[in-house]
């Protein structure tokens, strides 16, 4: 074995010892955050905030230093299936659905939240092109990207457009398309690219809907408007949809998610786009769908969701990778 190959080698099994190194732990709060799933979180400060989920739930934020939770004005509508961002220090709610399965219904305007004031506020409608739910939602550069999404809640409907949206100017950009439409989808950035793994094309119309998930992984190069599909061998390892994703050491993780099996995925699966190989991580303590994970001084943490596919039992437990 030449020198250059062996230290590739090397690096690897480094690598892979080193994830695997970490674990999940549950986090002993000193108080608990109501049950819910198909929420979201977001970070913003030394807080982790539980937004939405099925039915009518209050705004609740986990102090990450005293690890109390304080329960906050619960939103002004009901809203599920979605990404929220911290875009300046507000929570920003977008791409969500209200209602039923399977007919939930687009929520027609961005929520906002602000920590300063305490306050919830309506904000802009969004214009009809852009209405649908469980899509993909980021920040990049003081701009709001919206991906894929299903328009008719779990029934048809399916999306594959990217829209930019400016909070600055209220304006829309409709940008390319990607690669295929998918739904129950959380996007994550690393440099100037967009990833998507994950997801499915819920078809509660034709009797299919966690049965369709999706094994490429579409790539979106926000300074060329571009998309591409990493080759096969990149493909997403575990098929499940209804994860969340995050950014954390220029890497993307996917954690979680629902597929035929019963119990939520417990996988945490770790793509790096510098080789676009995907590696296994440390399997959560309870798998979970339908929440979403931050990232807080390097350790990511993840709220509540689903334990099983479909709607419960739902669950209210925080565990942290460290």
């Amino acid at each position: 074995m030449n020198k250059k190959l062996l230290a590739c080698s090397l690096l690897t099994v480094f690598c892979h010892t080193w994830v695997m190194a970490q674990s999940w732990e549950t986090v002993a709060t000193k108080n608990e955050c109501e049950k819910r799933h198909e929420n979201a979180a977001a970070l913003v400060g030394d807080s982790l905030y539980a937004i939405g989920g099925r039915g009518m739930k209050p705004l609740e934020a986990l102090n990450l230093k005293t690890l109390m939770w304080k329960k906050l004005p619960t939103p002004p509508v009901e809203m599920n299936h979605f990404q929220a961002i911290n875009y300046k220090g507000e929570i920003y709610v977008m791409g969500a659905f209200e209602g039923k399965y399977p007919h939930e219904t687009p929520i027609p305007n961005i929520y906002i939240y602000s920590p300063k004031t305490g306050v919830w506020r309506k904000g802009p409608e969004i214009p009809k092109p852009q209405l649908r739910g469980s899509a993909g939602v980021v920040v990049y550069k003081d701009k709001i990207y919206m991906v894929c999404g299903i328009i008719d809640g779990h029934y048809d409907g399916h999306v594959s457009r990217l829209d930019e949206y400016d909070p600055k100017t209220n304006t829309w950009r409709q940008l390319a398309d990607a690669p295929r439409s998918r739904d129950h989808i959380a996007a994550a950035v690393v440099g100037d690219k967009m990833y998507l793994a994950g997801g499915r094309r819920s078809s509660a119309k034709t009797g299919k809907v966690i049965d369709t998930t999706l094994p490429e992984v579409d790539v979106y190069n926000f300074k060329t408007n571009t998309w591409e599909t990493l080759p096969s061998e990149s493909n997403f390892p575990t098929l499940r949809a209804g994860g969340t994703a995050v950014t954390k050491d220029n890497k993307v993780w996917i954690i979680g998610g629902e597929s035929e099996q019963l119990k939520a995925h417990n996988q945490a699966e770790i793509l790096d786009p510098k080789t676009n190989r995907w590696t296994s991580g440390p399997k959560l303590n309870e798998g979970r769908h339908g929440t979403q994970a931050v990232v807080y001084k390097n350790r990511i943490y993840i709220v509540a969701g689903s334990a099983n596919h479909g709607g419960g039992p739902e669950l209210n437990s925080v565990e942290v990778l460290k």
